[in-house]
């Protein structure tokens, strides 16, 4: 029979002092953008450019043609540690982002999507407890998804005056 020793918890994980726990240097950042990310590129420009000195990679993933590559090469960034990721949709944007977070070759991950739903900013928040870099999520709130159902399916009703009689 196994006697417990003083009121001492069993499970190792508790035993932790929260004084003393690590916290994550590397998080993620989501930005609002009403230009596609161009001035917030600009001002995140000089910690990528610290952030390629490493010698890992910086990944840019569906980055729109917004100058990008003359704002980080302004901002001394080494070009030849930039890799450029072309996703089909917002999943595989997402999931491509997952992967450089977390696989260790990349220093920093820069993300352009639109708005976010609940449940995928749920799998950012439980990405960046294990990212191994550091991540820029840019919005481009210039572009809703509901605003852009509501267009395409709103149409005006037309007077239907001259219209034919169909029995």
């Amino acid at each position: 029979m196994k006697k417990v020793l003083g009121v001492a918890p069993r499970h190792p994980g508790l035993w932790k002092n929260p004084a003393f726990s690590k916290t994550p240097a590397e998080v993620i950042h989501t930005l609002k953008s009403r230009d596609h990310g161009l001035n917030e590129l600009r001002a995140h420009a000089a910690v990528l450019a610290q952030l390629s000195q490493q010698g890992r990679w910086i990944v840019l993933i569906n980055a729109p043609n917004i100058g990008y590559k003359q704002v980080l090469a302004n901002a001394e960034v080494r070009m030849d540690r930039v890799l450029l990721v072309r996703a089909r949709d917002e999943v595989e944007a997402l999931w491509a982002m997952e992967k450089a977070l977390t696989s260790g070759t990349s220093s920093a991950v820069v993300t352009w999507s639109t708005p976010l739903d609940d449940r995928d900013n749920r799998r950012l928040q439980l990405v960046a407890k294990s990212a191994r870099a550091t991540g820029w999520l840019i919005e481009n709130v210039s572009v809703h998804k509901h605003e852009e159902v509501e267009n395409n399916y709103c149409l005006p009703l037309l007077p239907a005056t001259n219209l034919p009689a169909v029995h």
